[in-house]
């Protein structure tokens, strides 16, 4: 519940020391919100038109749209397309914008996959920029730095692979971009030369993670420039406090006018060679020159009547398209919005779809990843038929296939009918700790993902890409674009994509309701890392919003479930969405209440 619903509904006396203590927290560490205004039976005020339990109405817009995790990163996007920018250089400028506002979910040293809808080709087309190990990296050194577990360490120089974000850029602004690259690029060297205030959910995150950092035994090389950079004089910033990184300004200058050969094999890679012979890790100026941006065609599938679109190569997408396929086979708006069936159906879906994760998803260029089978309608069936609508199935494993030879979610959209949905991370938190001399950017630790086991198709080998969590979303409908969007979240992103397109599909919730819906989210599925929890439930955990009403738990744990707590863990979802195929250009653009963001459109 917002803070002042609350307080306002107070007498003057009680709210007294309540906003006194609001006004102490301003300057206090980042923290999560107390228990007080957290009860789960409040919400946010009535509203007159659409959901009850809405907390805005989407904006609308004909010239253009966006929307991100940061007001001001959607705005520099918003004002890019008024310059008469493509979606595709806002999409760019509001990622730039994102690894300054937003470090704790995304950054030059990550990742980046999108889809977008061009209009020319009148087709949805995929980039993926997903680095790989370094080539002097040996699994058996891999092996000799593995937790006792038996899998990768989530920090320090072994977890991380060659960034693929600058060049996923460069591809994208070649291919589909109007203005010069250095005025894309302006406004994120802006705001990190000037500063921005310190948005409260960045705070609370950048807090964390300095804590994590300063830990004893981290595995962490070397920390100094973390701290340097993201907790200057010692402290991480508090909520609207002005943060610089001037750094990370000089980086995206030189960026802006080298292009993507400055960061892969200009000064900066000669940067992050020397840092990385300094402190002991395996990164080289030759694994950065080998990185290169691909286009992909996405894998599809039918879900009643709307195409979905996922990118498959190293990543998770095909799940989301394995849970729809189940499914759709069974009358999801007939079980009824946010009921115990509708959730029980989902969830078991889910598992199904992650154990074949677990067994098959991997770098389709070392291993064949079998996406069509996956994919596939045959497959869908035959696997739902597990699924028991009245109680949870114990037992999910991988099907048999047949033989064969924390991260920031943006979308953008253009007044010529362009729609980008970009992915981007650093995979855990901010990364894996390390941040170059100098550059003002962390490393991401995407490396973790990687298996040790043996014959694993995701096993890890030098100069290969680890499995993918990230994945954009995309929807269209006879051949035409409908939706722009995606769900943040590890493996949440499946779950979460799944959710939203049920909530609009069967459930006719327009586009802002069916992201400020309660969502649920499983967890205890086979881990392709083999990062099994043994102390996890058999069935895994099932955790549940808020919001999701006391009658619906019950008859949840009744079928079978263990119950989690809301742990925050649920997403963050934005999404652009054009309203009519034919004549003006109208879109409809959300963004997610449990992020700092904002949508924007004109």
């Amino acid at each position: 519940m917002r803070r002042r619903t609350f307080l306002a509904a107070l007498p003057a006396a009680a709210a007294a020391p309540l906003l006194a203590q609001t006004e102490t927290r301003i300057s206090a560490r980042p923290q999560a919100a107390p228990d007080n205004l957290r009860r789960p039976d409040l919400r946010s005020g009535d509203r007159p038109v659409g959901a009850s339990y809405g907390s805005r109405s989407a904006v609308y817009g004909s010239g253009g749209a966006a929307a991100s995790a940061q007001p001001l990163a959607t705005l520099a996007g918003i004002e890019i397309l008024k310059a008469g920018g493509s979606a595709a250089d806002a999409a760019i400028a509001i990622n730039a914008c994102l690894g300054f506002l937003e470090p704790t979910s995304c950054g030059i040293g990550g990742d980046l996959y999108a889809m977008l809808w061009s209009p020319a080709e009148r087709k949805v087309v995929g980039v993926q920029s997903s680095g790989r190990s370094p080539r002097g990296l040996s699994l058996d050194t891999v092996r000799s730095r593995a937790r006792p577990n038996g899998t990768l360490p989530p920090l320090g120089a072994v977890s991380v692979s060659v960034p693929g974000t600058v060049a996923g850029w460069q591809e994208l602004h070649r291919r589909y971009g109007k203005l010069p690259w250095h005025d894309v690029l302006a406004p994120a060297i802006a705001m990190a030369e000037e500063g921005r205030p310190m948005a409260p959910i960045i705070a609370y995150y950048v807090g964390r993670s300095i804590v994590a950092f300063r830990r004893a035994n981290n595995g962490i090389e070397e920390t100094e420039n973390a701290i340097r950079t993201y907790a200057p004089g010692g402290n991480a910033p508090n909520t609207g406090e002005i943060f610089r990184n001037a750094d990370l300004a000089r980086t995206y200058r030189a960026i802006a006018e080298g292009g993507a050969d400055a960061f892969y094999d200009g000064e900066i890679a000669a940067t992050i060679e020397r840092y990385f012979r300094r402190i002991g890790g395996w990164m080289t100026r030759a694994d950065l020159r080998a990185h290169r941006a691909t286009m992909t065609d996405p894998i599809t599938t039918d879900y009643r009547g709307v195409t979905v679109h996922a990118i498959g190569e190293n990543t998770q997408g095909v799940a989301t398209l394995q849970i729809l396929n189940m499914l759709e086979t069974f009358d999801m708006a007939g079980a009824g919005f946010q009921s115990a069936r509708s959730i029980h159906l989902g969830a078991e879906a889910k598992r199904l779809a992650f154990e074949d994760r677990a067994r098959f998803y991997a770098d389709p260029t070392a291993s064949p990843v079998p996406f069509a089978w996956l994919a596939s309608k045959d497959y869908a069936r035959e696997r739902a038929r597990l699924i028991r609508p009245d109680r949870i199935n114990p037992d999910v494993r991988p099907g048999n296939a047949p033989a064969q030879g924390d991260t920031t979610y943006l979308t953008a959209a253009d007044k010529d009918g362009m729609m980008v949905s970009l992915i981007q991370s650093n995979f855990r938190g901010m990364g894996s700790g390390l941040v170059p001399d100098g550059l003002g950017f962390m490393f991401q630790d995407r490396g973790q993902l990687f298996s040790l086991q043996d014959g694993h198709p995701n096993i890890y080998a030098p100069g290969k890409r680890p499995f993918q969590t990230i994945i954009p979303g995309f929807a269209t409908k006879d051949g035409t674009p409908w939706m722009s969007f995606g769900v943040m979240g590890g493996a949440m992103q499946p779950q979460g994509q799944a959710q939203v397109l049920m909530n609009m599909v069967d459930h006719g919730l327009d586009v802002q309701a069916a992201g400020d819906a309660p969502r649920w989210r499983h967890e205890g599925s086979s881990e392709s890392m083999g990062e099994d929890d043994p102390d996890m439930p058999a069935t895994g955990l099932l955790h549940l919003e808020a919001g999701v009403p006391d009658a619906v738990r019950a008859e949840l744990e009744r079928m079978g479930w263990s119950i989690g707590r809301s742990d925050g863990g649920f997403g963050r979802y934005h999404n652009v969405e054009r309203l009519r195929q034919d004549g003006p250009m109208v879109y409809a653009a959300a963004s997610d209440p449990r992020a700092d963001g904002a949508a924007l459109a004109y």
